[in-house]
């Protein structure tokens, strides 16, 4: 009897570079593969090798994909980047807000094609691509990403930073995508496995140590590799020095956000007095992150609202530094903007100076209490890296043991688990519930999932469905 079988799409053999080792693996033509691995475990090199990046020392690598396309969070950050590289304000009146969505999408006058209507983003057309949230720029960029007409789709947390009614609509469309494009997940959690992702491979530091169906994921290794142990953290140290700010520590009345007749939100009351953990809800695009703006500072329209932080109230002569020494943040737009250089180590300390980047020099205590928050947060052993060389999910850790790190008064933590394995996303959960039982620190957290809507929270703001 004869038995066809079909060309692989990809064919690799036993192929190693300076951070990868993968043994023979194939993508046949109607598979759906998800690669699945925690925070630095390789995907993003995985994603460079079938991009034609990086040195192959051993083995092979065969495909025949012609035009190959990628989401993720680096391309997302990276995009960014250039946009404020093309920053033409010294030379307009206006400040200069990126290309359009318009422009991005490449639609001219036109409108986007029935099938990406779901992504919601016609009123987004004309908003230039640097006021977008973190979740409407993800969407933005994958429909230019599926405008491209891929032969070879690589989805890295596609998922991510989606509200659950878009996230179960973009499954949807992928799975109808699936059908004629290949498609490549590279997951960080089980919980962005679909029944139709016909095959997964888990990769763990640059090895690929399964693969298969989806039944393979019951193996008790592997379930034991992507489970997190909370007795095996360090002990959780005490607070280098402790400020404790008047009550409330938070008021804003009636708040408003608003780009030109496009109101974000109105009429939004919020009063946080110490221990009142707070979660905002709402979808993406719903003004959480913007909210989350208008109290640290970072947006400018915190000096149009009634908005009090300590007792003062925003624009009556204070400073940012007098305000920033009482809370520590976790924000997309802080992982954005962090673009300076510095080890891992140095940008954990800079939390003791409310700084982007470390410009004094911290004491003895300061540096060992940095290297501990390193330690709780897993990377123990990349205090010396420098920050851009890590993996975003780590990135995330760092900036999340920098918010941490003195322990302050009020943590403002927007969607803090973006980009995070369910290992570090678990580590980064118990971390909350205990810093709630310590009764130093008050929170404030906006977020999609489900899951993260913790008992510790006695107060909750949605924000619009």
């Amino acid at each position: 009897m004869i038995v066809t079988i079909p060309a692989p799409l990809l064919d690799i053999d036993h192929l190693r570079t300076p951070q990868l080792d993968l043994p023979a693996w194939r993508i046949l033509p109607g598979q759906c593969w998800a690669v699945l691995g925690r925070n630095g475990s390789g995907k993003q090199h995985l994603s460079a090798l079938l991009q034609g990046k990086g040195e192959i020392t051993r083995g092979t690598l065969r495909h025949g994909f012609a035009r190959i396309t990628v989401l993720s969070f680096e391309r997302q950050q990276a995009f960014y980047e250039q946009q404020l590289r093309d920053d033409d304000s010294d030379f307009s009146e206006a400040p200069d807000a990126g290309k359009t969505v318009r422009e991005l999408l490449g639609l001219d006058n036109g409108m986007l094609p029935e099938a990406l209507r779901f992504l919601g983003l016609e009123p987004l057309l004309e908003r230039g691509y640097r006021l977008l949230s973190s979740g409407e720029a993800r969407k933005a960029l994958l429909a230019q990403a599926i405008l491209d007409k891929p032969d070879l789709l690589i989805l890295d947390e596609p998922f991510d930073s989606l509200d659950r009614n878009m996230r179960a609509q973009l499954a949807t469309f992928l799975e109808r995508l699936s059908q004629h494009t290949c498609l490549l997940f590279l997951l960080n959690t089980q919980e962005d496995l679909f029944p139709w992702h016909t095959h997964v491979a888990v990769l763990e530091k640059g090895q690929l140590v399964a693969q298969g169906t989806r039944d393979i994921l019951q193996q008790p290794e592997l379930r034991a590799l992507l489970a997190f142990d909370a007795a095996s953290l360090p002990s959780w140290p005490a607070p280098l020095r402790q400020e404790i700010p008047p009550d409330p520590l938070l008021q804003l009345v009636k708040g408003k956000v608003s780009y030109g007749d496009s109101v974000i939100f109105q009429n939004v009351d919020l009063t946080l007095n110490k221990g009142d953990h707070t979660l905002i809800t709402g979808r993406n695009g719903a003004g959480k992150s913007t909210l989350l703006g208008l109290i640290t500072g970072d947006h400018p329209q915190c000096y149009g609202n009634e908005l009090y932080l300590f007792g003062v109230r925003r624009g009556r002569g204070e400073t940012i530094w007098e305000l920033k020494r009482h809370f520590g943040m976790v924000t997309p737009a802080l992982h954005r903007d962090h673009r300076v250089p510095g080890a891992a180590v140095d940008i954990v300390a800079s939390g003791f100076f409310d700084s982007i980047g470390l410009y004094q020099s911290p004491s003895s205590d300061q540096v060992q209490h940095a290297r501990h928050w390193l330690a709780l947060v897993g990377l123990k052993d990349k205090a010396t890296v420098p920050f851009k060389q890590l993996s975003y999910g780590e990135q995330r850790l760092v900036l999340i043991a920098r918010a941490l790190v003195k322990q302050p008064p009020l943590l403002i933590l927007d969607e803090p688990t973006q980009g995070l394995d369910d290992v570090n996303r678990h580590r980064v959960l118990y971390f909350l519930e205990h810093l709630a039982t310590q009764k130093t620190s008050t929170i404030i957290m906006a977020s999609h999932r489900q899951d993260e809507f913790l008992p510790l929270f006695t107060q909750h703001l949605d924000m619009g469905h």
